[in-house]
């Protein structure tokens, strides 16, 4: 069972990280949060990984375009457009959505890696686009077509692509680096990518009011979490393990209610409940679609 503690722990620190960035929206700007975050976690792993990734540098340097293209998709520009959409929409929004990434990940498979359409395939990923259409649209979908998607949840939903990118890079790829030397490699990727928008944002500096929210997305959120899940994936596997970041919503609601007396409307329900079971259903129905009697071929 201490299997398991791994990734529900990672689940719940990041459902509290989506918590946090709310919280951090009104005492400190995007743009900062989102390079101290990775400063932080960066100077913390460099006592620890930098000798292992110097002495193995021969092998980490000629991938190191692969490298830097996936510390920009799943740390800088993931993060950091989940930091702005904090400013524009709620947290249980913000983590209904984001249990959309592994139906993103599965149709970006399905693409890029030739995995093959199942029946469960295409019928969670209307299931999920419906829950997600219900949730952005606040029950209301002709109201969506009148007005729009409102920006911050347009932002999360361009940052779960661009984390679904890269977790299918991070597979289609198998790098035969050391996860924990990737990772460290990947935050300093990130901390470069982001120094330019630190630079020319406006700044309220580090204070004791942003300081704890700083600390909680530096420690808890990138490395604590991070080490945890790939520990569960050692463990279980990544089959296994994805299936727990089907509680991230859940987790993520109770949290913002809790913390934020964010108020669960019956829209935030039926639109987790539906995302959370095209989620599950694209998993527990492998058969492959056929045509003419013949299994599809893959995309």
């Amino acid at each position: 069972m201490l299997q398991y503690a791994f990734p529900l722990l990672a689940v719940l620190i990041w459902a509290g990280n989506t918590v946090v960035s709310k919280l951090a929206a009104d005492a400190i700007f995007p743009a900062e949060i989102g390079f101290y975050r990775w400063l932080l976690a960066g100077v913390l792993f460099t006592p620890f990984l930098l000798r292992p990734v110097l002495a193995n540098w021969a092998a980490i340097r000629p991938h190191l375009g692969k490298i830097a293209l996936l510390g920009i998709l799943g740390m800088a520009t993931y993060q950091s457009l989940a930091y702005y959409a904090a400013h524009l929409t709620s947290a249980t929004n913000m983590g209904i959505i984001l249990s959309l990434m592994p139906m993103m990940a599965l149709a970006l498979s399905i693409a890029m890696l030739g995995q093959q359409l199942t029946a469960g395939a295409l019928a969670g990923a209307i299931l999920s686009f419906a829950g997600v259409l219900i949730v952005v649209s606040e029950g209301s979908v002709g109201r969506l077509f009148a007005h729009g998607i409102g920006l911050g949840d347009a932002l999360m939903l361009v940052a779960n692509l661009a984390y679904a990118l890269y977790s299918v890079l991070l597979k289609k790829w198998q790098l035969k680096i050391p996860a924990t030397q990737l990772l460290y490699v990947q935050i300093l990727v990130a901390i470069l990518a982001l120094l330019p928008l630190y630079l020319l944002s406006p700044k309220t500096g580090v204070n004791s009011t942003n300081l704890p929210y700083i600390l909680f997305a530096g420690i808890p959120a990138s490395m604590v979490a991070t080490l945890a899940w790939i520990h569960a994936v050692g463990r279980l596997g990544p089959s296994r393990t994805a299936i727990f970041f089907n509680l991230l919503p859940v987790f993520t609601a109770v949290i913002a209610a809790l913390v934020l007396r964010e108020q669960l409307a019956g829209y935030h329900v039926l639109g987790g409940l539906l995302t959370l079971a095209g989620v599950v259903l694209s998993g527990r129905w492998p058969m492959p679609l056929t045509v003419g009697g013949r299994a599809r071929d893959a995309v």
